[in-house]
């Protein structure tokens, strides 16, 4: 499947079905993150039943700390 991540176009593997399963695959499920799809942001509860589909726009904002 193919979507547009952070502006970008990302071709994405067959296990990558949720928006939780995309979190994953970066590596960044254990990170505070604010998740854009396709113009609305969805509550951390529906990340592991939201499905992602072709074309689907996605931005992901994650914290990172420092001094």
């Amino acid at each position: 499947m193919t979507i547009q991540l952070n502006g970008k176009t990302v071709t994405l593997p067959q296990e990558v079905a949720t928006v939780q399963d995309l979190l994953s695959h970066y590596q960044i499920e254990n990170r505070i993150v604010i998740v854009e799809l396709n113009k609305e942001i969805p509550g951390k509860e529906q990340y592991e039943t939201l499905l992602l589909n072709e074309g689907d726009r996605v931005e992901m904002i994650h914290f990172v700390g420092g001094g």
